[in-house]
C-alpha cells in the first residue's frame, strides 16, 4: 500500500500555504461586488497548453521501506477562463496524464508497479497585473482534486490509488498576438497526494506518497 501525505510538512507551513491560497480566492469571490456596474469586454479565454508535469516525490512505505519514481510526462491541457473584471479571473484547468511508478530502494529492491493515470481538474482564482499591456503576467491559487484510475499493477498482484483533494499555485504570462490571440507561458505547483494500497502476492505494503508536481506548460489561448 503507497500513501502519499498531502501535508508532511509543519503546521505553521501549512498555515502560510492556506493563507497564500485564501488571499486571491477571497479577493476574486469579492470582486463582483466591488466592481459592479463594470463591464469585461470578451471575458472569456481559452487557452490550449502543450504541458511538462514533473512529479516531486516523495514517499514513506510500510514495511518495506524505500521511496518511490514517478516518471515525468508531457500532455496537452485546457483551460478555459473567466474574467470578473480586467484584473480578476476565475481559470479551470483540464488535463489527464498517465505515469509510470516504481518503489526504489526497497529491502526487496526496485518494484515496478506499474503505471496509473491522473486526472486533476484544477481552479484557481487569478490576478492579472497589467491587462493591457504588450506582456501581461498573472498569479493564481486554487484547489485541486485528483482522480486516478486504469491502475495498471506491474510486478505486483493488485494496486490501488485513493483520490484526494489538494491546493494549487500559479504564476504565468499572457503575450497578445493581435487584438484576439495570446501565447501563454504558465508555471503550477500543484499539492497533492495519494494512499496507495498495494497486494504484493499476499503481503501487504502501505505508504504515504507526496506526488506535489511542477506544471510547466506552453500555449496559445484566444478571448472571446
Amino acid at each position: 500500500m503507497l500513501t502519499r501525505s498531502l501535508f508532511t510538512r509543519s503546521a505553521l507551513g501549512r498555515s502560510a500555504l492556506a493563507g497564500l491560497i485564501a488571499a486571491p480566492l477571497m479577493t476574486a469571490i469579492a470582486a463582483p461586488t466591488a466592481l459592479a456596474g463594470s463591464d469585461v469586454e470578451d471575458p472569456w479565454l481559452i487557452r490550449v497548453r502543450a504541458i511538462n508535469v514533473m512529479p516531486d516525490e516523495d514517499a514513506t512505505i510500510t514495511p518495506i521501506g524505500g521511496s518511490v519514481e514517478i516518471e515525468n510526462q508531457i500532455v496537452p491541457e485546457l483551460d478555459i477562463s473567466y474574467f470578473l473584471s480586467e484584473n480578476f479571473a476565475f481559470e479551470l484547468i483540464l488535463a489527464t496524464t498517465p505515469h509510470d511508478v516504481s518503489a526504489v530502494g526497497t529491502t526487496v529492491g526496485n518494484v515496478d508497479l506499474g503505471d496509473v493515470w491522473l486526472l486533476p481538474p484544477t481552479l484557481t482564482a487569478q490576478y492579472h497585473f497589467a491587462p493591457r499591456a504588450s506582456v501581461r503576467p498573472y498569479i493564481g491559487a486554487g484547489i485541486n482534486y485528483t482522480i486516478f484510475y486504469n491502475e495498471d499493477p506491474g510486478a505486483v498482484t493488485s494496486i490501488d490509488y485513493d483520490n484526494s483533494l489538494g491546493f494549487a499555485l500559479q504564476a504565468g504570462v499572457d503575450v497578445p498576438v493581435g487584438d484576439t490571440y495570446f501565447l501563454n507561458l504558465d508555471v503550477k505547483k500543484v499539492f497533492l497526494s495519494t494512499d496507495v494500497s498495494i497486494n504484493a502476492g499476499g503481503t501487504a505494503v502501505s505508504a504515504d506518497v507526496d506526488i506535489d508536481p511542477w506544471i510547466v506548460g506552453v500555449g496559445i489561448g484566444r478571448r472571446f
